[in-house]
């Protein structure tokens, strides 16, 4: 029985150290971000499950009522058993919750299963009621224990990581010695990745241009980058980079020596983990970026951004601004006639010189005006011509900017926007969304480490939503009743909010609730089974 017992246990205690290992490097080892987790609704469920509070109930009838054993011994067995069966079931499904092979999970992989192995050879020699104590109390302990690994060989991993920097900045110094290299950074709360895309695909079509790849942002990724894919023969090298730390932005910029900034703008996305504003203007707010510019290099902000203009004055750099209005003070370029249709946009670019031209681009919504201005002008002051930046606009495609309508099944349109989410661009999917004549339904979850402004933000977005949609499915728990006061404050009549995060009860209320010609926004991290489900 304890042989049976030991092996259904193992299986499980399998499934856990993967998760607690996924959850680590999905919050990118960064201990803030990973604690930050228990404050939501899905983090309080992982610590106070019912099946974490069985085992603890097991656990102290054990030592209370040694009396029953044979039948807590039983029941604890039985449960394990549960767990593997819905485990295996987990598998064969192809959704189990795995870190992503990398050097670094491969390690914490094997060192975990080795101490659980170790763990388990030593209880054999336990007797009665003490072996089915030790293995739950591991269990209970899990999360603890992987944590613990975790954190043991951070200070190794942080050693790897800065040689991995410093060879980095080696190569980069070497190509810009042997080259005319230009180096472009961009950082900001939301529009890096967009705006990166936008003048990655423009300057391509007259330099040899390398960019950082998706997800590739941070200091680590952005080292990885350059040893992996700088040549001598790339003309421009731009780097996306994203922070969670003061201090964070001017680390990858003592790597990349960029002659070029451009900050997106700034909001309160991540300030629960920069913890003030002053650290996140610092990082994300592109003081750092500016600071590391050289005497001769240029600064290019969002004139539209109160954070990026304060920035503006603040700096003694060549500065550019791009705005959405001439009225902006000392706006390098600007749009007019902005037309945002179903599937593109179009306006017409004018700058100070009093150049204008025709830009149209295969993009959703009026928000990656935006961003198109901030790479036209870096496009414009590297050498190319508006014309040339026209034609290089028809290589743009929806996808680059993070949103990608989409024909769905039973004639739904769907708006697929679940790259990533924060405020300012859940509003600006929103104004692109009111564009749809039909019915609308929105699926989303809450935003996080948005820090003490949270409940006010999710009121505004719950009116904003109401405002737009007909129907909003909200598919987390934690600010669900902020939302849904700002929600029911348009008393649009016939809309409604739900909250729901089973994909398949999703679905129906979506199926149910529209026709052929309606339209679905997803908007954030939507489980990836519903897309599979909506889309054809």
């Amino acid at each position: 029985m304890f042989i049976l017992l030991d092996a259904f246990w193992f299986v499980w205690i399998i499934k856990f150290i993967l998760f607690w290992l996924y959850l680590w490097q999905l919050k990118e080892y960064h201990t803030g971000r990973f604690l930050d987790h228990f404050r939501t609704f899905k983090g309080k469920k992982l610590l106070y499950s019912p099946e974490q509070i069985l085992k603890i109930i097991l656990l102290a009838l054990l030592f209370l009522a040694p009396g029953l054993f044979n039948f807590i011994f039983t029941a604890i067995t039985f449960l394990y058993v549960v767990e593997t069966i819905l485990f295996l079931r987990v598998i064969l499904n192809k959704a189990a919750k795995k870190p992503v092979l990398t050097i670094k999970t491969i390690f914490l992989t094997i060192v975990s299963f080795a101490i659980a192995v170790l763990f388990i050879i030593w209880t054999f020699g336990l007797q009665d009621f003490f072996q089915p104590s030790a293995l739950l109390i591991f269990d209970i302990l899990t999360p603890l224990i992987i944590s613990a690994i975790v954190l043991l060989f951070q200070p190794i991993f942080v050693a790897a990581r800065n040689a991995e920097l410093k060879k980095a900045k080696d190569k980069m110094e070497k190509v810009k010695a042997e080259s005319s290299l230009k180096v472009i950074a961009i950082t900001g709360s939301y529009g890096k990745t967009s705006t990166k895309e936008f003048l990655t695909a423009m300057l391509s079509a007259k330099f040899s241009v390398l960019s950082t790849k998706e997800h590739q942002n941070s200091e680590i990724g952005v080292a990885n980058c350059i040893l992996q894919d700088l040549k001598l023969s790339h003309q421009i090298f731009i780097a996306e980079v994203g922070a969670y730390n003061k201090g964070k932005i001017k680390e990858v910029c003592n790597v990349i020596k960029p002659q070029i900034g451009i900050v997106t703008g700034v909001n309160e996305q991540h300030l629960a983990l920069f913890g003030t504003l002053e650290n996140l203007l610092s990082a994300e707010g592109g003081e750092e970026l500016s600071e590391a510019l050289p005497s001769n290099g240029m600064l290019v902000v969002n004139g539209d951004n109160k954070y990026c203009l304060n920035l503006a004055k603040k700096t003694h750099k060549n500065v550019k601004i791009y705005s959405l209005s001439n009225k902006t003070v000392n706006a390098e370029i600007w749009p007019t006639d902005i037309e945002v249709f179903k599937d593109f946009i179009s306006f017409m670019a004018m700058n100070r010189a009093g150049e204008v031209s025709h830009i149209e681009v295969d993009v959703l919504g009026k928000q990656n005006v935006q961003n198109l201005l901030a790479a036209i002008l870096v496009a414009k002051e590297l050498g190319m011509t508006f014309g040339e930046i026209s034609d290089a606009c028809k290589n743009i495609s929806q996808k680059m900017a993070g949103m990608v309508l989409k024909n769905g099944k039973l004639g739904l349109d769907i708006v697929d926007s679940s790259y990533s989410s924060n405020p300012d661009g859940v509003f600006a999917d929103l104004d692109y969304f009111s564009t749809f004549d039909k019915k609308k339904v929105i699926v989303m979850p809450c935003l996080i480490e948005l820090g003490k402004k949270s409940a006010e933000i999710h009121e505004k977005i719950g009116k904003k939503i109401g405002d737009t949609c007909d129907l909003a499915i909200i598919t987390s728990r934690d600010k669900f009743k902020e939302v849904e006061k700002g929600f029911k404050q348009t008393k649009k009549q016939g809309a409604k909010i739900v909250l729901c995060d089973n994909v398949e009860n999703i679905y129906s209320e979506i199926t149910l609730f529209c026709k052929v010609g309606d339209a679905v926004l997803l908007e954030g991290r939507v489980p990836g089974e519903l897309i599979n489900l909506l889309i054809k």
